[in-house]
């Protein structure tokens, strides 16, 4: 169990919580923090029946990261491939020619709703009632983010048939399950929250409906309780068991498509939504269906995250961003001491490298990992890097991510770069060579 927060702390953020729903009018809102893989603390607000960690409520959107947690895991399986086009595995849609990776990222052009009415507020069936046409492919593919429910029904249905089971029982059996969310499931189970409407001009509330969404129950069907959804953000951090290899976890929150129309900074990855808040990287996702709003969101260089979940379609202010800024504020984490470790490549191999006669720095990271960068005060490009089987190194991000690094005794080979001791070594393999007469005043 974490150790709860300190009494003052908690104040802070029951304050907070407090403030977002009383100026939001929430029916009920319930509210957490996570670390040390549970939460650390929670309260609820309004009326909330029963204990406020053990109430159903909505995830919305959250179910898309349980979705490609399920897709990542038959990736993972060799099963499916990021590039492979949706018609190889669910054949006869007009998305046919984009890829699995695409839809993941929403990338692929699909149209952010499926056709008839509106999914969210009315009853669903199977893919082949949804009609789709030629009208739902709105954009060409990886030419700009464009958030779609429509693309993560289709991942859903993806799952369900590589797999020959409906899709929330592939969730319930790979995912949550093992994750201990025993009480997260695709309908309500009680006790749980009742969604409602708030009038915008005065007090008073009006129910949301329920429902079965058939094939688009994979885009936002979840319901959870605030215990569940603490866990699943101890998973975001790095708790991934036997569910998903935690190189995969880092690959979903890797960017792929940016929201162009988000103040700040703020992308996709694969499932995963990934934004930058106070100088911070955060992942995770939000939720939303009539009636109900939810949120997680981990850091997790500082190793916390945030819960919420209320039972109102709109009108709150985020809130789970703010909490993990109290939580950082009032009880920085302590980092852990520096030791000494030998390097991955000798020390000779470190150092000062010239590409052209721009100087960089290779140097060892924690863990096994290389850096090479530009000095501190200069522009450049700069990556982390792996060892790979064959003995190369392979870029993580940057310029470089997915590039082999080779380090020779007198050049560092990077993509076709060529790095040397010094500046244009006319000794070393120079693309283009260098110039007989050297360098001349």
């Amino acid at each position: 169990m974490p150790d709860a927060v300190l009494p003052s702390t908690a104040r802070l953020l029951l304050a907070r919580t407090a403030r977002v729903q009383r100026d939001g009018r929430a029916p009920s809102l319930v509210a957490g923090v996570v670390r040390d893989g549970g939460l650390a603390w929670s309260a609820g607000r309004g009326d909330v029946p029963g204990p406020h960690t053990d109430v159903q409520y909505r995830l919305g959107s959250i179910s898309k990261t349980v979705t490609a947690v399920a897709v990542l895991r038959l990736r993972d399986e060799g099963r499916v491939h990021l590039d492979d086009p949706l018609d190889r595995h669910v054949p006869g849609t007009p998305l046919g020619d984009r890829t699995v990776g695409q839809l993941l990222a929403h990338v692929a052009g699909a149209a952010a709703e499926s056709p008839g009415a509106w999914w969210e507020r009315a009853p669903g069936g199977p893919l082949e009632d949804l009609g789709l046409g030629e009208e739902h492919v709105v954009l060409g593919a990886a030419r700009r983010f464009h958030y779609s429910n429509l693309g993560f029904g289709l991942l859903g249905e993806l799952v369900a048939r590589l797999r020959g089971r409906p899709w929330e029982d592939v969730v319930r059996t790979e995912v949550l399950e093992p994750l201990g969310m025993t009480r997260t499931t695709p309908r309500p189970v009680a006790p749980a929250a009742e969604g409602h409407a708030v009038h915008p001009w005065a007090d008073v509330v009006l129910p949301e409906p329920e429902h079965d969404a058939g094939v688009m129950a994979a885009a936002g069907q979840l319901w959870a309780t605030l215990a569940d959804l603490g866990r699943f953000a101890a998973f975001l951090l790095g708790d991934t068991g036997d569910v998903l290899d935690p190189a995969t976890l880092e690959e979903m929150a890797v960017p792929a498509g940016v929201d162009a129309s988000a103040p700040g900074w703020s992308a996709y990855g694969l499932g995963l939504q990934v934004m930058r808040v106070d100088g911070r990287t955060l992942t995770g996702h939000g939720g939303s269906m009539p009636g109900f709003l939810a949120g997680v969101l981990v850091d997790r260089e500082e190793g916390i995250g945030a819960v919420s979940l209320a039972n109102t379609t709109a009108g709150l202010d985020p809130l789970v961003p703010g909490l993990l800024a109290d939580l950082r504020t009032a009880e920085p984490r302590v980092v852990e001491q520096w030791v000494p470790a030998p390097p991955p490549v000798p020390l000779e191999a470190l150092g000062i490298w010239f590409w052209g006669p721009g100087p960089h720095a290779l140097r060892a990271l924690a863990g096994g990992l290389l850096h090479l960068g530009p000095l501190p005060g200069r522009a450049g490009r700069a990556s982390r890097f792996a060892r790979r089987d064959d003995g190369t190194w392979v870029g993580l991000d940057g310029y470089y991510a997915g590039e082999p690094l080779r380090i020779a005794d007198d050049h560092l080979d990077l993509g076709t770069f060529i790095f040397t001791r010094t500046p244009y070594d006319p000794d070393a393999p120079v693309p283009g060579g260098v110039d007989e007469g050297g360098w001349r005043a």
